[in-house]
């Protein structure tokens, strides 16, 4: 499975607002710089992730964006869905209103609706759903963020 350009570069804007992990915003234009990244895509994602509440902005001369929340408590789960929508390993998966992964190509059985005949590879797809899921979730934006190295004192 790959994820597209708007979970990767969505997770290197959060990665570098956190590594500078201040009260003050961080101008776009400047991650974009930093990042080599095309600063309208970037401008597109983070209102994706404003939206999420993942981001805040402040707009004036001084202004820019900064993390919501701390780093140690958004989830990389959280990035990748609001970058990307519903994490599936394949199309054909989805994940129903009560939590339960469906296959589309699961199909009725001989006695109707009742009976559907299961698919015969959603078990491989459910594991591997279910592990990419865990790993995003377990993973904090903390986790991605280098450790800065503190000044020493002469």
């Amino acid at each position: 499975m790959m994820f597209s350009t708007k979970a990767e570069y969505g997770v290197r804007v959060m990665v570098e607002l956190a590594r500078r992990g201040g009260e003050d915003p961080v101008p776009l234009a400047e991650i974009a710089d930093h990042e080599d990244l095309p600063l309208a895509y970037l401008e597109h994602l983070v209102a994706r992730l404003r939206k999420a509440e993942l981001v805040c902005s402040r707009r004036g001369a001084r202004g820019g964006y900064m993390l919501a929340r701390p780093a140690t408590e958004i989830t990389m789960a959280e990035v990748i869905e609001a970058l990307e929508g519903s994490i599936a390993p394949i199309e054909c998966i989805t994940t129903g209103a009560d939590g339960s992964l469906r296959c589309a190509r699961e199909s009725p059985g001989a006695r109707g609706a009742k009976d559907l005949l299961p698919c015969p590879t959603k078990l491989l797809w459910t594991r591997v759903h279910s592990e990419i899921v865990r790993t995003l979730q377990e993973t904090s934006l903390a986790d991605l963020t280098p450790a800065q190295p503190r000044p020493v004192a002469v």
